[in-house]
């Protein structure tokens, strides 16, 4: 007897895929199929390419390739946009039952077994993958940089430096001579506004103009050079790149309360002739480097991650999932333009048309950043900035007791 209750038991708690393939795409699937799907996607209206009205279309897939990877639900298309985890979303007029997301997942785990299809369903679908060809790996703007023959030229007294040999080396080759040279004010203006972005003052005008010696514009170079105004001037260059606001600039616009210590900082970068290779490393990694003087909080390592902490968020998002996949590709984004001068974002969706940047480069480089902490908190609402204490925890403790 007790053998007889496990066994109708089993029966009763058998899996949906217990029941033969053809039979449970015709009483489960099917009908899914006409009443939720075959709206938009049919032999006649194949939105995105796909039509869901038979067997050879649905093998054919969508503009984007197959929607299903067979037995592999987790990896199918179809599974994900129906489930809502996705940007995009099916149907689009409202999300499935829960039994009906659960009835097709089974159908996909089961082979997504077609009745009447041409060819086999139970084959793994996936997207086509490669790796990149000789000719893209050779392309020059990925080589090692190397230095140039320096050119002879016939006017070797124009030339005060060795870049100066590759102008007019170009200029003789046209048949061109260089303009003659400007005048003493005219060049202190140049320079000025070039270094600074502000015209030179009387004093300064006098003073190079009574300077007699050879190394004159040196010297005006050079004050000009140690001139905070320098760093405010070409800075600003660096914070166009880096797209910097103080505020989201997205559906609510929230504010960034701190987003003037990243400026300031881009500023000081500038005007202390910090090295490049570190102004890079601070910025994307600077929370995870050692403090250089010693102490335990790295405040300026963590203030240069402002790059990443900046830009546009959609904090009132209410997919939060599809929130932070577009954060992290905003992330790539910069960090693709602003240090490699690739659109790498592209190949968010496809292989790049024209780089040699495959799909899988864009997703390793975006699980990087989907390992970093953007928010604090969860749940719905408007998402909250995280921020990080630039002081010891135990004084950062205890200024928050204090404010309490």
């Amino acid at each position: 007897m007790r053998f007889f209750s496990l066994l109708v038991l089993w029966v009763f708690a058998a899996p949906v895929w217990a029941q033969a393939p053809a039979e449970f795409f015709e009483k489960k699937i099917r009908p899914i199929l006409v009443n939720s799907c075959q709206a938009c996607h049919s032999a006649k209206i194949k939105t995105a390419g796909l039509d869901l009205s038979s067997a050879d279309g649905f093998l054919h897939g969508g503009q984007s390739g197959p929607i299903v990877v067979a037995g592999n639900p987790e990896a199918s298309r179809l599974v994900k946009v129906i489930g809502y985890g996705e940007s995009m979303k099916m149907p689009p007029t409202g999300k499935l039952k829960d039994e009906e997301i659960a009835d097709l997942s089974a159908w996909v785990k089961m082979g997504a077994v077609w009745p009447g299809a041409s060819g086999a369903t139970t084959q793994p679908v996936r997207p086509p993958s490669r790796e990149l060809t000789a000719a893209e790996k050779g392309f020059w703007a990925f080589q090692p940089v190397k230095d140039p023959t320096v050119p002879s030229v016939k006017n070797q007294a124009w030339v005060q430096t060795p870049v100066d040999r590759f102008i007019l080396a170009k200029l003789e080759e046209k048949g061109l001579k260089p303009a003659p040279p400007a005048g003493k004010i005219t060049l202190l203006r140049r320079a000025t506004f070039d270094l600074t972005g502000l015209p030179p003052t009387e004093k300064e005008a006098r003073d190079f103009l009574a300077d007699e010696s050879r190394d004159a514009f040196r010297k005006v170079v050079d004050r000009l050079l140690a001139s905070p105004r320098y760093g405010e001037r070409w800075g600003r260059h660096w914070l166009d790149v880096a797209r910097y606001a103080d505020s989201t600039g997205n559906d609510e616009d929230h504010r960034y309360p701190y987003a003037w210590r990243y400026r300031d900082y881009v500023i000081e970068a500038f005007n202390s002739d910090m090295p490049y290779d570190q102004f890079v490393r601070e910025q994307i990694a600077g929370d995870l480097m050692p403090s250089p003087d010693g102490k335990s909080i790295n405040a300026r390592g963590i203030i240069a991650t402002g790059l990443l902490a900046l830009g546009p968020k959609a904090l009132a998002q209410k997919d939060k999932v599809k929130m932070m996949y577009d954060i992290y590709d905003e992330q790539v984004d910069v960090v693709s333009k602003a240090f490699m001068g690739l659109t790498v974002s592209c190949a968010r969706c496809h292989d790049h048309k024209f780089d040699p940047i495959l799909t899988k480069d864009y997703y390793s480089l975006a699980g990087i950043f989907a390992n970093t902490r953007n928010f604090s908190g969860g749940g719905t609402g408007v998402s909250k900035l995280s921020f990080r204490p630039l002081a010891p925890k135990g004084e950062y403790e205890s200024r928050q007791e204090y404010e309490r």
